[in-house]
């Protein structure tokens, strides 16, 4: 650590170089690689480089400087996104990370300037302290301004391995942006107390992270209800592609076909998987483009027949909005992300739509004036996605309650789950075939932390992976890795009682920002006497 320290304070003539590759390697924390020892070092070492900063500018700029890095490394996936579309140049992918970590390197700036004006730079641990409640603060920010875009929150990098919870166990009594502010606080104050030479107990701060990240998760409930999850491992480039629509669905067939027992089960499919119109009522031309041979009652009782008696399916499907246009011709005017619910009769039993939609993805914002000027959205198709009403719970009967999160409303913590009506568990499908290698890990990873702050299990079916049901706990009972057609067959776990969080939601993590900024408040007046 003492080699650390002397290599920070050598660098520490370059303050904003140092800001920026702090940021980088905190980023490693995150999956694929999962250094989560790195990821709290360097949000440590940010902190005692804010310390030295002379000027509020200056502190701001250190933090944007580290989010710019941070926020990089983190989302170098979206640059993959670009290669898989035709509307924009592959080449703009890069630039395009770079922008939106400028972006986001905000809050973290932020963050800092929040802790300079409440510590007013007068004691370590004030500062340590104001920065974590900052911190959390932000985090919670990034959660819903311009839409809200809280990829990879710092207490992610607290999730142990798949078969234990790690730190985040304490999520349920912290939610997500306050377990940011706890691996902000670990970070800092091991850090802070190397420097000190407190060894003993910056050495007793180590151990206790260890092992809390190794703890065992215990013995684990089954459930009853049984469930087959389907991963096709359709690659992106074959998704859209009419030629392969036939496939695709022969795929997920197979994936799906009944047991020999005749058990009542829950078959779920991932998100862009099917391409057939289920729904009634829109113009010949739209089924005829799909495998359903003109018929949505072909449709749906040919996936009822495949998937057999007891079953029924949760499926990524695409609901139509017609209206007509100015000639009075009827036309698709808008499009659901949807998730329906299809009995082993082949009747629509359920259906929800995806509420928060993924800008220029599902839709171009400004369309008006960004379309003449050639910007376009990935997802092929003249029409945007139009958002559903927001979270809610789909009583199936006796297949249990859902909740539905479609792709990356996963990420969006307290967001997700209608606490007036809390279901028995949720269902994330999602097409992850776009994001290279460290995104569906890292998605993936956010799922995990949905399922310990709600304490609710997590079913989660992809395209091409990763897919998995992850108990209640943030276990995770089965997975299907990166591009592997499998098949999971499993009971879902059962949920826990609600959670402090699923009770309190964010109001929960702003209680804990103000508890450390009070603190921070204390350890000032006891550094000033």
């Amino acid at each position: 650590m003492d080699a650390i320290l002397s290599l920070t304070n050598r660098l520490g003539r370059y303050p904003r170089l140092l800001a920026l590759v702090l940021g980088a390697v905190s980023a490693s924390g995150f999956q694929p690689l999962g250094l989560w020892p790195l990821a709290l070092l360097g949000v440590g070492l940010l902190v005692l480089l804010l310390e030295r900063c002379e000027t509020t500018r200056g502190v701001f700029v250190a933090g944007w400087l580290f989010g710019l890095g941070h926020f990089t490394v983190g989302n170098a996936w979206v640059a993959t996104a670009f290669t898989f579309q035709a509307n924009l140049p592959p080449i703009l992918g890069w630039p395009a990370v770079v922008l939106i970590a400028a972006y986001l390197g905000i809050y973290p700036g932020l963050a800092a300037l929040g802790a300079r004006l409440v510590s007013q730079r007068r004691g370590s641990w004030a500062q340590i302290l104001a920065f974590a409640g900052c911190w959390i603060i932000a985090e919670w920010l990034r959660g819903w301004v311009m839409t809200g875009y809280p990829w990879n929150p710092l207490g992610v990098v607290l999730l142990g391995p798949f078969d234990r919870p790690g730190l985040a166990i304490l999520a349920p009594f912290t939610g997500t942006y306050a377990l940011s502010g706890l691996a902000v606080l670990i970070g800092a104050a091991l850090v802070e107390l190397l420097r000190e030479r407190r060894w003993l107990h910056g050495g007793a701060l180590a151990l206790a992270s260890i092992a809390g990240m190794l703890w065992p998760a215990g013995e684990a409930e089954e459930g009853s209800l049984a469930v087959t999850l389907a991963q096709p491992d359709l690659r992106q480039e074959r998704v859209n592609d009419p030629q392969f629509y036939e496939a695709n669905y022969t795929r997920l067939a197979q994936l799906s076909a009944p047991g020999s027992r005749g058990e009542r089960r829950l078959v779920l499919w991932p998100e862009s998987g099917l391409a057939d119109y289920l729904r009634d009522g829109y113009p010949q031309r739209y089924y005829d483009a799909t495998t359903s041979l003109g018929s949505p009652e072909y449709a749906r009782r040919r996936i009822a027949g495949d998937m057999g008696a007891g079953t029924l399916l949760l499926t990524g499907a695409i609901d139509l909005q017609i209206g007509v246009d100015e000639t009075g011709y009827p036309r698709a005017t808008g499009a659901f992300n949807a998730v329906t619910a299809l009995s082993d009769k082949g009747e629509i039993v359920g259906s929800y739509a995806k509420a928060h939609l993924v800008p220029f993805g599902e839709y171009l914002p400004l369309r008006g004036l960004l379309e003449p000027v050639g910007l376009s959205r990935f997802v092929p198709g003249s029409i945007d996605f139009l958002p559903g009403p927001g979270p809610q719970t789909l009583d199936l009967g006796p297949y249990g309650k859902v909740g539905v999160g479609i792709c990356y409303e996963a990420i969006f913590s307290g967001q997700l789950v209608d606490p007036a009506n809390r279901p028995d568990y949720i269902f994330n499908p999602s097409n992850d075939g776009w994001f290279g290698p460290s995104g569906p890990p890292q998605h993936f990873a956010q799922a995990r932390l949905r399922a310990v702050e709600e304490g609710l299990p997590v079913l989660r079916a992809t395209t091409t992976g990763i897919s998995g049901i992850i108990d209640a706990r943030g276990v995770v009972r089965t997975y299907a890795p990166m591009h592997e057609m499998k098949r999971l067959d499993a009971k879902i776990p059962p949920a826990l009682p609600p959670t402090l969080f699923a009770r309190l939601g964010n109001w929960l993590v702003l209680g804990w920002a103000i508890v450390f900024l009070a603190l921070a408040r204390v350890a000032l007046l006891r550094h000033g006497r």
